[in-house]
């Protein structure tokens, strides 16, 4: 099929490039001009594993990128809108919402062949209906489901492993309007014939995606509300509180052969230093205020989201604990991006950590594998030292406090007896065994 993807942020891109590899005729629309020529030159301009490999084989084959959105929709037979949806602290922003509907509206009203829209942007339950729909059809003088689709088709991306989850996902779930715009979409689909596949109207597929970040936000504050509480009474040690409720049969089947399953939503069920991200955060916080908006409190979200501003503190309490005084005092950070196999910065708790320990004085040393041009950006009037090694940053500190789970940060424990140094380590995401490390704390122990 020939597809229009509008917006080549996260989402936009990750589906675009994707889908030209399952073999569809792709057109990635963006009003930066500058990202446009890198895609058309095979670099991408976001970081995802994986990414930069398909954006290169298909290039210039079943896949472009443009300016020209008129262009594009008169070429191709459907079109998704995968633009930002940022919440301004009280609200969902649509505003690119709105101003691609009227784009791609004034674009259809010359277009004389069915075109399919179809939402992909993470957008409150009712926006496709009650928002895209009208303005589609007042600027291009056409009807829904007679002149052409509305379909709303939500992501279930996780970042660092977004083109792993396209290609193969868990699910897939088709909002539509009419019999014909499903059937456009689950022709869309083809390619993942075998994948569970939710058809259902737009409404209830845009409720879909808040709920399942929403479940996932809240199994990680409930973690860290039990682990807050096992530092508290002290001799609990909450990882291995954790693990037992891992083993729980319900979220870790045992096959008949013996062989226990362990899902990968037990990594929601983790203590650490908070939730961060593009998603999470975002997208709970607009439930809450839509709910809100109808008079439907939502109390249950608005303890999730409470737990998690104030889950990084932790982090600060553990320091503070062994040095009241911390001006002067030598700290590297290890890890910025929110999580691993990312740069992603947005909600990062090494955000609020860093900006506290600056506040009280602290020198602060920081080591990322690829987030630290994103940190400098957000950090630009702190003295904050870069490093870009894992040894480096750590060999004149006082304290290490680890905050995002890379994988090389495994061999801190190694590292440090190397080096003969002893750090006080604090192990925000409790990645590192208790045992291994002279001085260690960690959340929940």
């Amino acid at each position: 099929m020939r597809i229009t993807v509008v917006g080549t942020g996260y989402v936009g891109l990750v589906s675009g490039v994707c889908l030209s590899e399952k073999g569809h005729n792709v057109i990635c629309v963006d009003n930066n001009s500058d990202k446009v020529q890198k895609i058309n030159n095979g670099v991408s301009p976001i970081y995802e594993d994986g990414l930069n490999e398909l954006l290169k084989r298909n290039i210039g084959e079943r896949l472009t990128a443009s300016t020209d959105l008129r262009s594009a929709i008169n070429n191709s037979d459907i079109s998704l809108i995968a633009v930002g949806t940022p919440f301004n602290g009280s609200v969902i922003d649509l505003s690119y919402i709105r101003q691609v509907s009227k784009e791609i509206g004034k674009c259809l009203s010359s277009k004389d062949e069915y075109h399919v829209v179809i939402v992909k942007s993470t957008v409150v339950p009712g926006t496709t209906d009650d928002i895209v729909k009208p303005l589609l059809e007042k600027y291009s003088q056409k009807l829904a489901g007679k002149d052409f689709g509305i379909g709303m088709n939500p992501e279930f991306l996780r970042e660092g492993l977004a083109v792993d989850d396209f290609m193969n996902p868990d699910r897939i779930v088709l909002g539509g309007s009419d019999d014909l715009t499903h059937s456009v979409m689950d022709e869309l689909y083809e390619p993942f014939r075998d994948v569970d596949t939710i058809f259902t109207n737009n409404k209830t597929a845009e409720m879909i995606k808040y709920a399942s970040n929403s479940l996932l936000a809240t199994l990680i504050s409930f973690s860290n509300e039990v682990g807050n509480l096992c530092s508290t009474l002290g001799g609990i040690d909450a990882k291995e509180v954790m693990t037992g409720i891992h083993l729980d049969k319900r979220f870790s089947p045992i096959l008949e052969s013996g062989q226990r399953i362990t899902p990968g939503i037990t990594s929601y069920i983790e203590v650490g230093c908070g939730f961060g991200g593009s998603c999470l955060p975002k997208d709970v916080d607009a439930l809450i205020s839509h709910g809100d908006s109808v008079n439907q409190p939502m109390p249950l979200l608005k303890s999730v989201m409470l737990i998690n501003k104030s889950q990084p503190l932790e982090i600060i309490n553990l320091l503070i604990k062994h040095y009241p005084d911390i001006n002067g005092l030598h700290i590297t950070i290890l890890g910025l991006a929110f999580k691993p196999g990312t740069d992603d910065m947005r909600e990062s708790p090494s955000i609020s950590i860093i900006n506290r320990i600056v506040e009280l004085g602290g020198i602060v040393n920081a080591y990322d594998p690829i987030a630290e041009s994103n940190a400098r950006e957000i950090f630009a009037d702190e003295d904050i030292s870069y490093f870009d090694s894992l040894e480096d940053s750590i060999k004149h500190s006082e304290v290490v406090l680890l905050l995002t789970s890379w994988p090389e940060f495994q061999n801190l424990p190694q590292l440090i007896k190397s080096l003969n140094i002893d750090p006080l380590v604090i192990d925000g995401r409790r990645m590192l065994s208790k045992h291994d490390i002279s001085r260690y704390e960690g959340i929940g122990n």
